[in-house]
This record gives C-alpha cells, sequence and structure tokens, in this order.
C-alpha cells in the first residue's frame, strides 16, 4: 500500500508554463492524508512560492524545496543544506558575465536577484511571485546560499548545457531544471535526499512511495522509489530513469485514492 505521493512542479503539475495549480489537486491532496497518504511537492522552486501555491492545503502535505536543498512539513524545517560560499560567488559572477544570462542565489527565505532586464525582475516577482530581495553587490548576500540557478530566456540550448557543466560540473551537481534553467547545487543535495527524510520519518520503504517527474532533476528521486512516473513529454534519458509513464498527474491520483492506496490495481490500467 502507498504511504507517500511526490510530485514535481514545473512541467509536471504546472504543464504548459502554468505559475498557478489545477484547482482539482487541491481535493485530492485532502484526500490522500485522509488515507493516510502524505503528499509532498518536491520541486526546484523557492519554499515560500510553493506554500503559496497550495495555500489551501499547505498543513495537510509537505514539501521539499530547492531541489532537495531543504524540507519543510508544518512549518518545522526538517534539514537545510548549504553551498561551499567561495563557489557560490565564483558562479554567480560566471553567471552575471555571460550575455543573456540572468542569476538566482536561494536561501531559506528569499532569493537574491541582480536583474539585468526588467522581464527577469517581472518574471521572478510579478509572475512567478518568489520572495525576492534585488541586490546591485554580491557582497549583499548575507545568508548562506543553498541553490544557484541561472536563467536563460530563450532556452538553455544543449550549447548552453554543455557551458555550464565543463565549467562547474566537477564541483558540484549541474542539473536542468525547466526550459530555461539550469540549477548548480552540492553534490549531497537532491530531491531524493527529501524523500528519504520522509521515508525514515514515516518509517516506510521505496516500494510504499510513488513519484512523479519530467527533468533530470527528478531522476535521483525517481530512483529512490520503486514507483516512478515520468511524464510522456520527458526527456528521453528521463522517460528511461521511471518505471512508467503518464500525461498527467491528477487521473493516476484519483485512481490510486479509488483503489484504498493499492497502486497494483492503479498499475493495470497503465
Amino acid at each position: 500500500m502507498i504511504k507517500l505521493v511526490a510530485s514535481d512542479l514545473d512541467g509536471t503539475l504546472l504543464t504548459n508554463g502554468r505559475q498557478s495549480l489545477p484547482p482539482e489537486i487541491f481535493p485530492l491532496v485532502k484526500e490522500l492524508k485522509d488515507m493516510g497518504i502524505l503528499f509532498v511537492a518536491a520541486s526546484g522552486r523557492q519554499y515560500a512560492n510553493m506554500r503559496n501555491m497550495f495555500a489551501p492545503v499547505k498543513d495537510d502535505m509537505a514539501f521539499i524545496g530547492e531541489n532537495g536543498g531543504l524540507a519543510v512539513q508544518n512549518e518545522k524545517l526538517l534539514y537545510c543544506d548549504s553551498f561551499d560560499k567561495d563557489l557560490v560567488m565564483e558562479i554567480l559572477q560566471a553567471i552575471w558575465e555571460k550575455k543573456d544570462a540572468e542569476f538566482s542565489c536561494s536561501t531559506k527565505d528569499l532569493y537574491y536577484i541582480m536583474p539585468k532586464t526588467e522581464h527577469y525582475r517581472h518574471l521572478m516577482i510579478e509572475e512567478v511571485k518568489n520572495q525576492c530581495r534585488i541586490i546591485t553587490d554580491f557582497s549583499e548576500i548575507t545568508e548562506p546560499c543553498m541553490k544557484v540557478a541561472v536563467y536563460e530566456k530563450e532556452g538553455m540550448t544543449e550549447e548552453s548545457i554543455r557551458y555550464w557543466r565543463e565549467r562547474f560540473g566537477d564541483r558540484c551537481t549541474v542539473v536542468t531544471s525547466g526550459f530555461a534553467w539550469v540549477d548548480f547545487i552540492p553534490f549531497t543535495t537532491n530531491k531524493a535526499k527529501g524523500i528519504r527524510k520522509y521515508q525514515d520519518l514515516l518509517g516506510i520503504g521505496p516500494e510504499e512511495c510513488v513519484v512523479f517527474g519530467d527533468e533530470y532533476n527528478d531522476i535521483e528521486m525517481m530512483k529512490s522509489v520503486k514507483y516512478s512516473f515520468a511524464m510522456k513529454h520527458a526527456k528521453q534519458g528521463v522517460r528511461e530513469a521511471a518505471a512508467y509513464e503518464t500525461e498527467e498527474v491528477a487521473p493516476v491520483l484519483r485512481r490510486l485514492i479509488q483503489a484504498g492506496g493499492n497502486i497494483k490495481e492503479v498499475l493495470s490500467d497503465v
């Protein structure tokens, strides 16, 4: 029987560039909780942003934010990673010097940004609705950083991805996190770390967990459970890492609820 369901957001629960969840997700989260199944939002996003997005059910679920950089349940911080400060500054400088690249530096409560364009400022603050602090100098970053992200408006090309991996891949994990983003995180940070934390808290094993994802930053999470679903639009490497595929998350959740948590009954229809 399933005891935990975790889902990525962008490209998984949020499709076609959406910045708000389908309303049908909220009652499903509540029904899962009533059945004794913990729903976990697992994203590269900021915790404050995720909490606001799930506001109607934020106390009925749990969170893994910043690609596994922290985990929070009922406002309790379960852990929070930190990045080597010198490496953070080196990455930020490289992003700042690269044409058409923007950065965010993730701390527990906010993002530090230094927008080159109004587009990026509007995206981060008005559209995605992150908690941000705009700075004019890197010395204004005072809190420990969990993750650095680089944004390229026209999308991450294979050339850009290769550039960032060759530049920093020997000192940290460099992973795509959506159409226009690449994340830099410590080698020990990934979404699977958060999944294992909740498995320990609940006293459950990989065979009692289901996860959903669509990007390379979801692969470690997929490997940490028995039942993993990649979105059908995901890149080939992500689909190969998953045990199953689906076009949407909500129908699988509804079938799981109807089956009383019996995943084998759900899989008979996949």
